[in-house]
């Protein structure tokens, strides 16, 4: 969609907007709907080849006007994260349109999604350790609870901690900036060594352990983009009865492309994943794609039933009451946003979308890897390309200061080693290869600037 067609569209728009409005009162208060309504009316599966928005705005008003806001905000949701799911190749425990027991649900950000699953690993494992020893309080049992992630992973996951009030340990990585599963076994094992055990209580003696109660793995960690080796720590996890969280924020778009879906490889071990199509699959921001396993962990951490909030199909089981899966009771209709994006782009348009980006990380590559200069820090999987300039520290952070001094790019750095590295991330949709030769051109001359001052 050019400049044009987004102009006379959004006129449109405001024109079927206001023609609502004016003529609300002729609709119907309540819908005459029966539950599960929506998913008979549109495909099992997202379209291969991009469709018209004309069918797609006579959809809206077969589909979704019938049922607007309810049942159809929450029906198209969990149709659209089934879709997603199937994108992604995910095990059919995480579907909800099949004889699983998971789904998927939008939240806002991979924050909330890591929050939301530390929660329900949190409960889980209290309920888990009151079964058997009913006499020992939460309290007790919440002050001995540890969960781990990688010592590269996101701040969000050890805030998310934070706020669970649960002790959050760091697993130290490898060379490739990944977490393997002999690290997580050997901090595991330590922690026994210590008096460390998972979930294991004597029913006399109290709870004189810590109860290993969730690992949080990473696919694409902020700094360098790097993978945990989930095949090696979903067992793990599983052998240990804690929960495993998946977080692929920004490369979770990338695994809708069968070069790119080995990454994901492991999943089957999880209990919870997530990634965030508004980084990656040209979706608006919010928009955060969380699946579960098993819905009833979820639920169970966070179902309130006050009476006015009861409805006549809660216990019907063709209901799902997204209020429970997630933090506020409230929720926008994000699904219109993946139902627009994935039928206009079509798998095979957003596989393309990612594919010309990781092409032009490679081209930037390529680029750097030529300037004796400059060295590549991490290997370059996605459309994050880490580099610097050999050096001291001092040095790179000088070359930062001046490209952020010119606002002609935006570079965001990190740590690796001790090294501070330059972050050079391709995901806006009009990036084309003129972009990258033109912010390569600028990021030399001011390296030959750079070099060229007397302290240098």
């Amino acid at each position: 969609m050019d400049a044009a067609e987004f102009r006379r569209r959004g006129r449109e728009m405001v024109d079927y907007v206001a023609d609502y409005l004016e003529n609300i009162e002729q609709r119907p208060v309540y819908p005459d709907l029966e539950p599960g309504y929506l998913r008979s009316l549109i495909p099992s599966e997202a379209p291969l080849e991009p469709e018209s928005y004309e069918d797609v705005m006579k959809d809206v008003e077969r589909v979704i006007m019938p049922g607007a806001a309810s049942p159809a905000c929450t029906e198209l949701e969990t149709v659209m994260l089934d879709w997603l799911g199937k994108m992604l190749q995910l095990p059919e425990c995480f579907i909800a349109g099949t004889d699983g027991h998971g789904g998927g649900v939008i939240q806002g950000t991979a924050s909330e999604a890591t929050l939301i699953s530390l929660l329900a690993a949190r409960c889980k494992a209290i309920r888990r350790v009151q079964a058997t020893n009913p006499e020992i309080s939460e309290a007790e049992v919440l002050s001995k609870l540890v969960a781990y992630t990688s010592e590269q992973a996101h701040s969000s996951v050890e805030r998310a901690a934070l706020i669970g009030g649960v002790m959050m340990r760091k697993v130290p990585t490898d060379k490739t900036y990944a977490v393997g599963g002999h690290m997580l076994k050997q901090m595991v094992e330590e922690d026994k060594a210590a008096g460390f055990i998972p979930f294991y209580v004597t029913k006399h003696s109290g709870i004189e352990c810590v109860c290993l109660f969730q690992f949080c793995a990473t696919l694409g960690t902020t700094p360098s983009c790097a993978f945990d080796h989930t095949t090696e720590l979903g067992p793990i996890c599983n052998d240990e009865n804690m929960w495993m969280h998946i977080d692929a924020a920004y490369a979770g778009s990338a695994f809708i492309c069968p070069e790119f879906r080995p990454l994901l490889n492991g999943i089957e071990f999880a209990d919870s994943f997530n990634f965030n199509p508004h980084k990656w699959l040209l979706v608006n921001f919010d928009c955060s794609a969380m699946w579960v396993k098993k819905r009833t962990d979820i639920i169970g951490a966070f179902k309130m039933e006050p009476l006015y909030l009861k409805h006549e199909n809660q216990e019907s089981g063709l209901v799902t009451d997204y209020r429970h899966w997630q933090i506020p009771l409230g929720r926008r209709f994000r699904s219109l946003k993946l139902w627009f994006v994935f039928r206009m782009y079509g798998l095979k348009g957003l596989q393309a979308h990612i594919r010309k980006q990781v092409a032009l990380a490679k081209e930037f590559e390529s680029l750097v890897r030529a300037d004796k200069r400059f060295e590549i820090c991490a290997e370059v999987i996605m459309g994050l390309v880490c580099f610097r300039l050999k050096g001291s520290n001092e040095l790179n952070q000088n070359l930062l200061k001046k490209i952020t001094k010119s606002q002609e790019i935006h570079l965001v750095p990190c740590q690796l080693s001790g090294r501070f590295v330059l972050r050079f991330a391709i995901c806006a949709r009009t990036t084309e290869s003129r972009h990258i030769q033109q912010a390569w051109r600028h990021i030399t001359q001011l390296t030959f600037e750079l070099l060229q001052e007397p302290s240098h």
